[in-house]
């Protein structure tokens, strides 16, 4: 118990260390692709904050099982730096013995993981997706440019000819008020002021000495002229202030859904496929198989009989063929949407067993690697990421497109990782295997390369 403990506890820091470092560059790649829609939109913090938070979720879910080949590559690379690994084998303790502490560990995770994915996960996926979209709806601050119309009021066009920079009053305006396609208005005056109302949903321009001039859009004889001292126009301001939507009152796609709702989602579409395939089967024994009625055949003085019966015929035909290829389309439409939420229902559980698998592969290799530091667990880890994404990547594109089954699609990355990781654990506990990394010293420089040596020496 007390080496279960040890053996916990010399992967526990390498794990979290690797979750901290995998999620900082999430974030930074998250930043990178999104500053551009969130700098220049006058958001709060906390809008901000939520934003992050919301996608810390998706986050998780890949970093855990990086994180977890990263934490058992450090903690068996160092055990066997440290000789550790050789003493245990020496006093009677198989490898098999200790990967059961990290292995029962990455059990009780996946567990978590899986429960994560379908309880939390969604919710913030859709969470995030609603006010992503409530971001990019808001626009920036209405600037007003001397000598340019500006559009940026909808239904308004607003022409300022010079802004006071001191009191940052608008003079010498010209305003086309469309709000009323029936009329055309027109609004000068020599003075402005532009706010926002209280509640930031109306823009509200006050005016001073100027006129209004008003015509029918169709017949300019009813003209009508207003002088005024004073004047106020409210426009709407929803494009330049944030309201963020309620997650519940917008559809949920298919990764913001749990694996019982798509399973229901599943079965309903199982149903109506099941009427599409009776759908064609009746119209393909309707309209191919019976024969052709001709009673209303008759004989006209341009025509033949042969002549009416050909028409019929290719009638028939034509009405039959697109019928059947309309049925056709709604089965392969509704195909392609079912293997794409099988594809996420197995990839709510696949994904948390690969932390099971990445103990496989972690364990040996740690122990074959002899070397515990971040960097080379980085380095094999790379590696093995770029294998089970290419697979998990590859088998859902497969899959949506009815190439492949969604099961193998999402499980063959888990299997064959998982088959190769049973082959290194039994063939490193077998007898002692070291990876040698002296063939990469051939890349460095030799004056860099002598640098290192000594330092090993030392």
């Amino acid at each position: 118990m007390i080496l279960f403990r040890y053996i916990l506890k010399a992967h526990l820091l390498p794990f979290l260390f690797g979750v901290i470092v995998l999620i900082s560059v999430f974030l930074l790649q998250f930043f990178m692709k999104f500053a551009d829609r969130l700098i220049g939109k006058g958001l709060e913090t906390m809008v901000i904050l939520k934003l992050v938070t919301y996608n810390l979720a998706w986050m998780i879910v890949l970093v855990v099982p990086m994180a977890v080949l990263v934490g058992t590559l450090m903690a068996f690379g160092s055990m066997a730096q440290n000789n550790e690994i050789a003493i245990l084998k020496a006093t009677g303790v198989s490898l098999y013995k200790m990967i059961i502490p990290p292995l029962l560990a990455s059990i009780l995770i996946a567990f978590l993981l899986i429960q994560f994915n379908n309880h939390v996960y969604p919710n913030a996926n859709h969470a995030a997706r609603v006010l992503a979209q409530d971001i990019s709806k808001k626009k920036p601050t209405l600037s007003l440019v001397p000598g340019v119309f500006s559009q940026e009021v909808s239904k308004y066009s607003i022409l300022v000819r010079e802004i006071d920079k001191n009191t940052n009053d608008l003079l010498d305006l010209t305003i086309y008020d469309n709000t009323d396609s029936r009329y055309l208005n027109v609004i000068t005056a020599n003075r402005g002021r532009l706010y926002f109302a209280k509640a930031l949903d109306k823009l509200i321009m006050d005016l001073w000495d100027g006129e209004i001039h008003t015509s029918e859009t169709n017949n300019s004889v009813p003209y009508r002229k207003v002088l005024f001292e004073k004047h106020k126009i409210v426009m709407n301001a929803d494009q330049f202030t944030f309201k963020e939507t309620s997650p519940g009152t917008k559809r949920r796609g298919d990764r913001e859904l749990s694996a019982y709702a798509m399973l229901t989602i599943v079965d309903s579409l199982n149903i109506l496929r099941a009427g599409y395939h009776s759908d064609f089967n009746d119209k393909y024994n309707k309209h191919i198989l019976s024969p052709i009625n001709d009673e209303n055949s008759k004989t006209d003085q341009t025509y033949s009989n042969d002549r009416i019966v050909l028409l019929k015929v290719e009638d028939h035909v034509r009405t039959a063929r697109n019928m059947l290829k309309s049925t056709v389309r709604k089965i392969t439409y509704n195909n392609k949407s079912v293997n794409k939420y099988w594809v996420e229902i197995h990839k709510k559980y696949s994904l948390p067993v690969a932390c099971i698998v990445f103990i496989l592969i972690g364990a040996p290799l740690g122990t074959m690697t002899r070397k515990g530091g971040f960097g080379v667990a980085a380095g094999i880890s790379l590696i093995f990421f770029m294998i089970y994404w290419t697979f998990l990547i590859g088998g859902e594109k497969l899959a949506d497109r009815n190439l492949l089954s969604p099961f193998w699609g999402m499980w063959s990355a888990n299997i064959c990782l998982g088959l190769l990781g049973i082959y290194l654990t039994v063939k490193s506990a077998k007898e002692r295997v070291t990876i040698n990394f002296d063939v990469f010293l051939k890349v460095i420089p030799k004056r860099f390369r002598t640098f290192k040596e000594a330092d090993e020496n030392n």
